[in-house]
């Protein structure tokens, strides 16, 4: 009995111990230059949880609302952020037809080549085309915007999501969330106006955001301000219209077949009930008649 209470003993001084250095890692740094405000870990502010129309097992994604995303990252992302894991063609998905993809790919330049004479040459863009860098290689990228290049937006929005501790994960299996890029998103793009704790150092040439997941800045200044996008729906041209709206496009983007999976796995689920069902039905009637 006394060799156990010792084990107990030994065993709570372990857990202390460790509670302990993870309590120590996750206090606000205090090294010089920097306050109390300064946390060890980003986003100093956690991502705000929207509604989006393709949450949960049976969202599906709202086109009107694509197409303003869409036309938010034409106007403004694309002067800055590649696509070219998307081709033009996908836009069908959209509600775009054929021709309106053609014209739209065709106000895109493609460097493209060689040619018979072994040159490379320009020619306007074809449905088959994806979309293309505004810089011709990420060195380029980076001289133009103060030394670090923007990353390309084909799969942002599974690519910036923020990973949640327990035990709200275990309730994200059963809620099927995996919106956590959108709503990184969203937060990041409309998290500019707010202001850094006192105390708190902002590197030169870069821009708070207590949303930012890197750093307590970053090298993007704030990128949206109402009325920059013309919407012909009638929507909101405020800056959290269009953070939702690019959100989901760029979810869309990540994740072009992501309403076909859904309607696979629920088929698939109701297979594997019905299969379950038969098979138990079928084991009842084998084995109805032996004695057990």
């Amino acid at each position: 009995m006394k060799k156990i209470l010792v084990s107990l003993a030994a065993a709570c001084l372990v857990l202390a111990g460790a509670a302990a250095v993870i309590a120590q890692e996750q206090e606000p740094a205090k090294t010089e230059g920097h306050s109390e405000a300064n946390p060890t870990h980003f986003p100093i502010k956690e991502p705000k949880e929207m509604s989006w129309s393709f949450a949960g097992p049976f969202g599906t994604y709202d086109k009107a609302q694509l197409q303003r995303g869409f036309q938010v990252y034409k106007e403004v992302c694309s002067a800055c952020h590649s696509m070219h894991m998307v081709a033009f063609r996908t836009l069908e998905d959209l509600g775009y037809n054929e021709a309106q993809i053609k014209s739209l790919a065709a106000e895109y330049t493609i460097h493209d080549g060689p040619n018979d004479d072994g040159d490379m040459f320009d020619r306007p863009g074809k449905p088959s085309d994806y979309f293309p860098s505004p810089f011709p290689n990420e060195q380029a990228a980076a001289a133009g915007n103060g030394g670090a290049a923007p990353p390309d937006m084909s799969l942002l929005a599974k690519a910036r999501g923020i990973e949640r501790g327990f035990p709200q994960f275990i309730f994200d299996i059963f809620t099927q969330y995996a919106e956590s890029g959108p709503d990184y998103i969203h937060s990041l793009l409309t998290g500019y106006d707010e202001q850094p704790p006192a105390g708190m150092v902002i590197p030169e040439g870069t821009h708070y955001n207590p949303y930012f997941n890197a750093g307590v800045s970053l090298k993007m200044p704030k990128p949206l301000s109402d009325d920059q996008v013309t919407y012909s729906d009638g929507s909101p041209q405020t800056v959290e219209q269009y953070s939702r709206d690019v959100s989901a496009f760029l979810m869309w983007a990540a994740e072009p077949h992501m309403e076909d999976r859904k309607k696979t796995g629920f088929r698939v689920v109701i297979f594997m009930l019905l299969f379950g069902g038969l098979m138990y039905l079928t084991k009842r009637k084998v084995w109805a008649d032996v004695a057990h």
